[in-house]
């Protein structure tokens, strides 16, 4: 079998030109280096008199920079502004940028080398309940459905409160028809049931004995449970009943929390799906994300798993907690990667990072002679901020500090700076983000955001924030 990231045939036959600024040679060199001995492609570095690369465009190098030689390819710095296009009408060859921190270029080539995988597609329908709905304004409810569809929900179950009758829930359930949602019901109450049907709810949480011989009888589909999750005979009962009258169902065997028998209901699932082996089946997932004191994405890719396993095409979950506060996204990412990793009988690893919050996929260092080499260069009094080897490392023209300690290390370096308040406030905000990727041994990159995944919020980089200042 071809692994995921071997080079393609046509990455082995080409011949690239990297071109890069004066403080990154060395780290070019040595990374397309190494990976042009793995993927077999030919290569030149072309270093251009730039220290810095990431204040690169595409102005600068129409004017600067010279092509000798025939190539396939020319990269240049992820962080290069400007339209590429231009350099390739001026050189005849093909220009693209890089990603913006040249030890990502090994996965970066590997991607193009074999395409991205399709993760648009998946088997499970996620259900997500708005708890306690009938003590929240028609408002609140819409905006709590809208939150959840537009985290990936595709049928809103509006859960009532059992002993209370709600008698508004009709009017709630046409609404919310009215504006676009698939509707479930939650509740064993009679009149809230059939308000919600007659107003277009599609599916009834939950039916069992105690109350077949109405449900059987609303002409939607039924979650059926048993009537204690320890009695598999009172399941077979119910569904001998609805089998008569022709009801539609899907078996719900009951996911119990963790110290509640959680193993033996795991095994229920599997037994009533070799019993019923083409019935559909429910999972509540949020017996587990919402009662077991964890981040919710671990959790919630691997009852993803079991569900895409064992074809249970459908769960109910929540996100009343706030560490399963964005439950449905994550079960919307982690459908897709499980329906991946089933179909094509291949590892859910290296395809994509979205559920990797805490900690990050990769971390890659520079190493502590590329960190002592680029610090003798430096030629100019701006800092340079990398996390390395379980330390914070600093350096400008004027020296070099690592240590653990930010407050310690801006004493040392600022005691003789002239630093005005903004570059200051930069260096503090730059430190603090360092000082989180040493703690959680992520990935700091100087001037971008730190990944959490598909929490990410993306930040604007000092270096675009004074182009922009330029231009405006």
């Amino acid at each position: 079998m071809t692994e995921p990231n071997s080079p393609s045939r046509e990455l082995a036959s080409e011949r690239l030109l990297f071109v890069t600024g004066r403080l990154a040679e060395d780290v070019v060199r040595r990374v397309v280096e190494d990976l042009s001995t793995l993927k077999g492609f030919r290569y030149q570095l072309n270093v251009v008199s730039i220290s810095v690369a990431a204040l690169m465009h595409v102005d600068w190098l129409l004017n600067k920079l010279t092509i000798t030689g025939t190539y396939d390819r020319v990269f240049v710095p992820g962080w290069c502004q400007g339209e590429l296009s231009r350099l390739e009408q001026k050189f005849g060859v093909a220009f693209e940028r890089g990603p913006k921190d040249i030890l990502d270029l090994p996965q970066f080539l590997g991607q193009q080398a074999r395409g991205p995988i399709d993760l648009s597609t998946f088997n499970i329908e996620i259900i997500a309940e708005i708890n306690h709905a009938p003590r929240m304004s028609d408002a609140e409810i819409v905006l709590q459905a809208t939150h959840y569809r537009n985290n990936g929900a595709d049928v809103i179950d509006i859960g009532c409160i059992p002993g209370e009758s709600w008698s508004r829930g009709g009017n709630v359930v046409r609404r919310l028809k009215h504006e676009g949602f698939r509707i479930s019901i939650d509740s064993f109450d009679q009149t809230e049931v059939e308000n919600a049907v007659e107003n277009g709810a599609e599916l009834v949480l939950s039916c069992n004995s105690s109350n077949v011989s109405w449900a059987s009888q609303l002409g939607v589909e039924l979650v059926v449970i048993p009537d204690t999750p320890s009695d598999p005979s009172s399941l077979e009962m119910t569904l001998e009943q609805l089998n008569a009258t022709g009801a539609k169902y899907r078996i719900d065997p009951i996911l119990e929390p963790i110290g509640f028998h959680f193993a033996a209901s795991l095994a229920r699932f599997y037994e009533v799906r070799k019993r019923y082996p083409d019935v559909p089946m429910m999972m509540g997932v949020g017996n587990l994300t919402e009662m077991t004191e964890v981040d919710s994405a671990g959790l919630n890719v691997m009852l993803a798993a079991i569900c895409e396993e064992l074809s249970i095409f459908s769960i109910l979950t929540t996100e009343v907690i706030n560490w399963a506060g964005s439950a449905v996204k994550e079960f919307d990412l982690a459908r897709r990667l499980m329906k991946h990793a089933v179909t094509e009988h291949a590892l859910p690893k290296h395809v994509s990072s979205d559920l990797v919050m805490l900690r990050d996929a990769r971390v890659q260092e520079l190493g502590e002679e590329a960190l002592h080499k680029m610090a003798s260069q430096l030629k100019d009094p701006n800092y340079r901020i990398f996390v390395e080897r379980d330390e914070l490392h600093i350096m400008n023209r004027d020296g070099y500090w690592r240590g653990t300690d930010a407050f310690e290390l801006f004493e040392r370096f600022s005691k003789d700076a002239q630093l005005d308040v903004s570059h200051a406030f930069y260096l503090g905000y730059e430190l603090c983000k360092a000082v989180t990727a040493l703690t959680l041994k992520k990935q700091y990159r100087q001037d971008n955001a730190l990944q959490w995944g598909f929490l990410t919020i993306p930040e604007t980089s000092v270096h675009e924030r004074r182009k922009s200042t330029r231009t405006s």
